[in-house]
């Protein structure tokens, strides 16, 4: 993602009159070639880098609110006193610059090195902080963990190897070739940074909640003061004749992204089932590698049981224009070496099958340890599962929504980050409810969609502006009220929706 911030090219190490900046507002040059803003509070001033450190975006087009300022890409917040990041998907700091103030003018200089200060060593009689799933909510609530100073051990135990990677970047960037493994990771600060114990390729097999114990799959035992349940979903199959052929491969996980990698070369010709944010992102990058693809899927609208009519079509004509080749309303009914038979009589060419056909909640430790269950984990406004002792976060958890009185369940990135950290302060004994309001962004070749609120349902889809042409917006409301706003270049109006859902004027 890139931004071009070259009408922001005040020089702000030259001296610049006070009144520069709006009082409770900022003001944005250069400092070098650093894209910097600068905040003014009464007489006091501060200066950050413009770049979000999630992913680049230009915080000096996001949004002030008291002394918070908020990302316009994926809406991370930053608190402008203390340069924390305080609502993820930031999790580091913002990069400070000294300001010099001479009488009613500042001038900005150069920053100093920014370094992330280690956690010291545990105190073992405090005993463990148990969190089983290494994705966006088990890093978060890691790092919420450490950062709200507890003391004793804090141990992720997940299925994969690797350390926590952003996955949202598996679909987009890093499966068209844009981003490499050095851009993965969650945060610049690591696990080891934080003095978290990372036990890769670890199954827990069982929890105990009676004995606070959990059981892996190895035959080891580990005790936990609280746990929390982080399992995420896990990708669907495709049940037909075939389905289990070496070149049919589902995407979920990094491992699974490296595998499909290593079996496209030029002149592959990849066959995309389903019609889901996972498949039609993995075509469209699959596409921008230079590769022949072809998507299959059984709705005659992708994306429309969460998009509407008007956006679902969008989606699809922006992989149209590029030359993806759409079957909508089709399903396999066959898989053969080098050929996808469907319901029909079509035959499509391809090499490799990539499957996108949804996912389900990875609950089974839930059930063994007999918490409650509807669709999910079911939690209360703490994030807290029928066991105390016991939180759940991310795509498995179904938690009261405030805003449409429903227990609801989303499988969003932010969300599950968001969840990690609420359930972090209440694990060490907080009492924060989880009232979020949930958030994603969806990226096709160059439409980028933001995603603000919960619409399971909708009885009107409003559109405003001129979605043709890439400035609009849909809201989806129910009984006169907006549930949810999807956005097409109009970053600005999605954080404002964001905060008029959270309850700011």
């Amino acid at each position: 993602m890139s931004v071009d911030q070259n009408d922001n090219r005040l020089d702000l190490t030259q001296w610049t009159e006070i009144e520069e900046v709006p009082d409770s507002g900022i003001l944005a040059g250069v400092v070098g070639e650093d894209h910097v803003f600068v905040w003014r509070n009464g007489n006091r001033l501060k200066a950050y880098s413009a770049d979000c450190p999630h992913l680049g975006g230009p915080l000096n087009k996001g949004i002030v609110v008291g002394a918070t300022i908020r990302c316009p890409w994926h809406h991370a917040c930053f608190d402008l006193e203390t340069a924390e990041a305080t609502a993820a998907p930031a999790f580091d700091t913002l990069l400070e610059y000294p300001v010099s103030i001479d009488d009613k003018c500042f001038s900005v200089k150069p920053a100093r090195a920014q370094t992330f200060r280690r956690v010291g060593g545990h105190e073992v009689s405090l005993g463990t902080m148990a969190i089983v799933g290494g994705g966006a909510a088990g890093f978060a609530a890691a790092d919420a963990i450490r950062k709200l100073g507890w003391r004793g051990g804090v141990t992720i135990f997940s299925d994969e190897a690797e350390q926590p990677y952003d996955r949202t970047l598996l679909t987009k960037d890093y499966l068209e070739g844009d981003f490499g493994d050095d851009r993965l990771p969650i945060a610049r600060h690591s696990l080891i940074d934080l003095g978290v114990d990372f036990e890769g390729d670890a199954r827990v097999k069982q929890i105990e909640p009676e004995h606070k114990r959990l059981r892996l799959a190895n035959g080891n035992q580990r005790p936990y003061e609280k746990l929390l349940l982080a399992t995420g979903a896990a990708p669907g199959r495709l049940d037909v004749p075939g389905g289990d052929l070496p070149h049919v491969m589902v995407l979920r996980s990094l491992r699974d992204c490296r595998r499909i990698l290593a079996n496209v070369i030029s002149g592959t010709r990849v066959a995309v089932v389903g019609g889901s944010f996972i498949a039609m992102e993995a075509a469209a990058s699959l596409f921008g590698r230079g590769l022949s693809v072809d998507v299959i899927a059984p709705e005659k609208h992708p994306l429309e049981k969460v998009f509407g009519r008007e956006l679902s079509d969008l989606v699809s004509e922006a992989h149209a224009r590029k030359g993806v080749r759409l079957h909508l309303g089709s399903r396999v009914a066959r898989i053969d070496d080098k050929q996808v038979l469907l319901h029909g009589g079509e035959r499509i060419d391809a090499d490799i099958l990539v499957v996108g056909i949804g996912v389900e909640p990875r609950v089974q430790l839930a059930e063994v340890a007999r918490l409650t269950l509807d669709r999910g984990v079911v939690v209360n406004s703490h994030l807290q599962s029928s066991d105390p002792n016991i939180f759940a976060a991310g795509d498995i958890a179904r938690w009261p929504d405030p805003r449409t009185g429903e227990n609801i369940r989303v499988e969003h990135w932010v969300v599950a980050e968001r969840q990690g950290q609420v359930a972090a302060a209440n694990m060490l004994g907080g009492d924060q409810a989880f009232t979020m309001v949930p958030f994603f962004w969806t990226k096709h070749f160059d439409l980028s969609i933001r995603y603000v609120g919960h619409a399971a349902k909708w009885d009107e889809a409003r559109v405003e502006g001129d979605l043709a042409h890439r400035n609009g917006l849909v809201r989806f409301r129910r009984a006169g009220r907006d549930l949810a706003v999807a956005t097409v270049e109009r970053d600005n109006e999605s954080l404002r929706t964001e905060l008029t859902m959270e309850g700011f004027q």
